[in-house]
C-alpha cells in the first residue's frame, strides 16, 4: 500500500505485481527503489514464478508441523503444553511482522511481486494465533468456556491478546477479493488499517507474558522490528504528503 494505506494481513494479489515503468520515475522522487537492475528483474521473476506461491505456503507451514511433530514425539521438553502455546504464539508474531515487511521491501526493491505474497502472510499469521489461542483455550483451560472468559478478563495480557485475535478475524474475514468489492476499496482499506492497532496489541501481549519472568529480550527485538515497520510507514506518510504540497504549490505558481 502507499503512504499509511493499510498493510493489510491480506491485500488482494493483484495490487502492483505488474507496476507500471512509469512508477520506476516516481520512485526517485518519493524514495522509492529506481528502475530494477538485472539482478532485480531475475529476484522478480522468481517471486513470479508459479511454484513461489506453493513453496511460500509449505515454508510457512513448516513451524506447525514441527511443533505438531514434537507433540506427538513427546520432544517438546518437560512442559509441552507450555512449548506449543509459546510456539503458536511466538510464530504468530513472526508472521505478523513478516507480513508488515511486504510492503516497505516491495517499496524500496522495486520487486512488486512480493504484493502476490502478503495476502497468503497475512492468512497464516490468523492460522498461528487461531492455534496459539486454541492451545490455551485446550492445554491450559481444558475448554471450560467458564474458565476461559474468567482468565481473559483477570489476566491483562490474555485480554489484549484476545482482543487482537478478534480483530484479526475481521481482516481474515476480509481477505477476499469479493470482500473487496462488497466494501467498497476505501472502507476496505480504513478496516485493514486495524493491523496497525493488532500488532502494538501483539507486542503488548508479549510484554506482559514475558513481564510475569522479568524476561525482555526477544520483546526488545520485536519492539525494534515494529518500530522500523510503523516508523518507517510515518516517515513515507509525511514525505509524501510534502511532496503533495510542493506539487500543488509548483502548480499554483506556474
Amino acid at each position: 500500500m502507499e503512504t499509511m494505506a493499510p498493510l493489510a494481513l491480506n491485500a488482494p494479489d493483484a495490487s502492483a505485481v505488474n507496476a507500471p515503468d512509469a512508477s520506476a520515475a516516481k520512485a526517485g522522487r518519493s524514495g522509492q527503489a529506481p528502475r530494477a537492475s538485472a539482478p532485480m528483474k531475475r529476484i522478480s521473476a522468481v517471486l513470479l514464478h508459479p511454484l513461489s506461491k506453493p513453496m511460500l505456503f509449505v515454508l510457512s507451514l513448516a513451524p506447525f508441523a514441527s511443533l505438531l511433530w514434537g507433540a506427538i514425539a513427546d520432544s517438546l521438553g518437560p512442559n509441552p503444553a507450555e512449548a506449543l502455546i509459546r510456539g503458536t504464539g511466538d510464530w504468530t508474531l513472526r508472521f505478523l511482522c513478516l507480513t508488515l515487511t511486504v510492503t516497505p521491501l516491495r517499496q524500496l526493491t522495486g520487486w512488486h511481486a512480493l504484493a502476490r505474497w502478503r495476502r497468503m502472510l497475512g492468512l497464516f499469521t490468523f492460522f498461528y494465533a487461531c492455534w496459539h489461542f486454541l492451545a490455551f483455550a485446550w492445554l491450559d483451560m481444558g475448554f471450560d468456556l467458564a474458565a476461559i472468559l474468567k482468565d481473559i478478563g483477570k489476566r491483562p495480557f490474555i485480554l489484549v491478546g484476545t482482543l487482537a485475535l478478534l480483530l484479526m478475524t475481521s481482516l481474515a474475514a476480509t481477505s477476499f477479493n469479493r470482500a473487496v468489492k462488497a466494501l467498497g476499496a476505501a472502507r476496505w482499506q480504513a478496516l485493514h488499517r486495524l493491523v496497525y492497532a493488532i500488532v502494538l496489541l501483539g507486542l503488548l501481549h508479549f510484554f506482559w507474558m514475558r513481564a510475569g519472568k522479568n524476561d525482555f529480550g526477544e520483546v526488545a527485538v520485536y519492539a525494534v522490528i515494529v518500530a522500523l515497520l510503523l516508523g518507517w510507514r510515518i516517515w513515507r506518510a509525511g514525505h509524501e504528503r510534502r511532496e503533495r504540497r510542493a506539487r500543488r504549490a509548483a502548480t499554483l505558481t506556474s
